[in-house]
């Protein structure tokens, strides 16, 4: 018996089915906090996969016309912090990173997504103020930052981070946080063998 010589269908994926996050993307809070570099309209799909509530964007440059235009059509909230992103070493504004900071733990503005213009610097500065509300230690958030800053890492932004002090919003953990409180915060077990 012969078997008949044919070509093969290979069948193309569905590229309006394909989402691609944008670079630098995390989850920093699983569905509810992500960071990312600056959206490109070829990420809206995965953007609206997320389901976002509000976008935190740490740049002062007007936000593209295209984005504004998915932002409303999905229904996305904007809050632009203008943060200038110099090399030079200059500090990040304490008083844009707390008003920043005080958008991001309101959990009426989750799913959230964080970013600047790569995701490394300004977003990494303003997720470890966030790690230090959740109590983290100090070298887990360093290593974070210096995870996505890569070669980039700046020693003003570790410095700040360092030197940041939150307890100027302890005020705002009452109401209106994502659940880090003390209590919330799951203990490693001891048990014996």
């Amino acid at each position: 018996m012969k078997k008949k010589k044919g070509h093969r269908h290979c069948q193309r994926p569905n590229t309006a089915a394909v989402l691609l996050p944008p670079p630098n993307f995390a989850a920093v809070e699983d569905n509810s906090v992500y960071r990312s570099s600056f959206p490109q309209p070829s990420n809206f799909p995965f953007l609206r996969s997320l389901k976002l509530r509000s976008i935190l964007y740490l740049c002062p440059e007007p936000y593209p016309e295209e984005n504004l235009q998915f932002l409303q059509s999905n229904e996305v909230k904007l809050f632009q912090f203008g943060i200038d992103g110099t090399k030079e070493p200059s500090a990040i504004p304490r008083s844009t990173i707390t008003e920043a900071l005080k958008v991001l733990i309101d959990v009426r503005n989750h799913p959230v997504l964080i970013h600047c213009k790569r995701g490394k610097h300004r977003t990494g500065c303003l997720v470890g103020c966030l790690r230090k509300m959740q109590n983290w230690c100090l070298p887990s958030i360093l290593e974070e930052y210096k995870n996505f800053a890569g070669i980039k890492s700046r020693e003003t932004d570790l410095r700040f981070l360092e030197t940041y002090d939150n307890s100027c919003l302890r005020h705002c953990l009452q109401k209106r946080l994502l659940p880090y409180r003390d209590d919330c915060v799951l203990k490693p077990r001891i048990t014996s063998v």
